[in-house]
């Protein structure tokens, strides 16, 4: 096996004296998609806090291809090819959509075949329909596709989706599936937070899930596909 893109050993982190995380160890190899599970308050979003650079570790060390990033600034982890897509969207809403993909835009990470304008238009064609309208004048769903290609905009080398259909309608939702599966088939490192398990063992080729700050569990989509107990124990409401 190839040595991991991110290694990430014993991270503790938390809120002032309110500790979350507790000792998380895990990896994703080059080209894997991880999908880290848990039930609403179990360490997801703070786990993904640390790893972009939003939150300090109390103890523990993050390696991004063999480099310590745990004491960097988010500017810096982004620019070493980290990439997130927020929960919440955060589309700028003074911004047109072609302006929130070119202002983002770089190819310093020397990928084969980087993300141009046309490439995000192509993946998601209602963009190009929408290039000219602010932010604030998208539906939820048209700035969750602006959110990702925003992300790709920028040729990272982890793509980290933080609730990544949340509030969305279906429809929409089928095609932010469909959008990951092609990245996954293209090649794109992936680390992605969702509620849709049924989805997500489509995609995922392993998962994490967090009980109260720890690994609960981890193992592969067919693992958790045939340990269904595991789904209600950890990730029912």
């Amino acid at each position: 096996m190839s040595a991991p893109l991110l290694s990430c050993r014993g991270l503790e982190a938390g809120y002032g004296v309110s500790q979350v995380l507790f000792g998380l160890d895990f990896d994703i190899q080059p080209g894997e998609v991880l999908a880290l599970l848990g039930r609403n308050g179990m360490g997801k979003s703070t786990t993904i806090k640390t790893l972009v650079g939003g939150l300090r570790l109390q103890r523990g060390e993050i390696r991004f291809d063999g480099r310590p990033i745990h004491a960097a600034s988010a500017d810096a982890i982004a620019r070493l090819g980290v990439a997130i897509v927020p929960e919440g969207r955060q589309c700028f809403p003074n911004l047109t959509v072609r302006e929130h993909l070119i202002a983002f835009a770089d190819t310093r990470n020397g990928v084969a075949e980087p993300w141009t304008l046309a490439r995000l238009y192509a993946l998601f064609p209602r963009l190009a329909e929408r290039a000219g309208h602010m932010g604030n004048q998208l539906s939820g769903g048209e700035q969750q596709m602006l959110a990702i290609a925003r992300a790709l905009s920028t040729n990272p080398r982890l793509l980290i989706l933080d609730e990544a259909t949340e509030g969305l309608a279906p429809v929409i939702r089928d095609e932010i599936w469909r959008c990951l599966a092609l990245l996954k088939a293209q090649g794109q490192t992936t680390l992605v937070v969702d509620k849709y398990v049924d989805k997500l063992l489509a995609l995922a080729d392993r998962n994490l899930i967090l009980e109260r700050g720890r690994i609960a569990w981890q193992g592969s989509s067919a693992e958790l596909d045939g340990q269904r107990a595991l789904w209600t124990r950890y990730l029912g409401v």
